[in-house]
């Protein structure tokens, strides 16, 4: 391992150690819009953190490749899973993803809020997360599209991709892929505070067509 990946896995897990859990547990709510209509298989989740995706994913069916850089996130994502009866379906699999990926086929592909404060190649990760959807799954990527409302300027004035950006990014042949989804979506979010506050997210869901 690189000393810049060293670096970056003690940044995610002096983070994760910061608390017992930094994570609300549920499911993003996209995942949730997007793939309940899904038939189950095997789904890979980039950048698991503590476990909520893969886990709702699990107690609906899916077998889960669940990775992370943070050896004490996955360690969190294995012991919820076990808690919540599905460790059975749920794998952890440490690596970063600016070096390897995982191998194989995936009937889904999420990347949920693959973004990060430290250097990272995202459009080179998510171009091989569609990489590794076989014919017929979806590649799901899900990410911010503004800084929350209750951001000081400064953040507000970072450049997040809209969901258009992150497609054009992908690179796709459009004869190989079918576009379901590109927008931006607004949804509710308490502040830190409390106070009642907006998150625009950008969706991009894919299916892979048929060869």
């Amino acid at each position: 391992m690189s000393t810049a990946t060293s670096q970056d896995e003690q940044f995610w897990n002096d983070l994760y150690d910061r608390s017992d859990r930094i994570w609300s547990g549920n499911p993003n709510a996209a995942l949730v819009r997007e793939a309940t209509h899904l038939s189950p298989g095997h789904a890979l989740d980039l950048g698991c953190g503590e476990g909520g995706d893969a886990i709702w994913l699990a107690s609906r069916g899916w077998r889960v490749t669940a990775t992370d850089i943070s050896r004490v996130a996955l360690a969190r994502t294995r012991r919820y899973a076990d808690e919540a009866g599905v460790g059975h379906l749920v794998d952890g699999e440490h690596l970063d993803l600016a070096v390897s990926f995982p191998a194989g086929e995936f009937d889904l592909v999420s990347a949920q809020f693959l973004q990060s404060p430290r250097e990272l190649p995202r459009e080179r990760i998510l171009r091989r997360a569609a990489a590794a959807v076989r014919p017929g799954g979806t590649l799901l990527v899900v990410g911010h599209a503004a800084g929350p409302s209750w951001a000081p300027p400064e953040h507000q004035e970072t450049l997040f991709p809209r969901a258009r950006e992150v497609l054009d990014s992908l690179a796709l042949a459009e004869d190989q892929w079918e576009e379901q989804r590109c927008e931006e979506w607004s949804r509710p979010q308490e502040g830190p505070d409390g106070q009642p506050g907006v998150m625009l997210d950008s969706i991009v869901r894919l299916r892979r067509r048929e060869r």
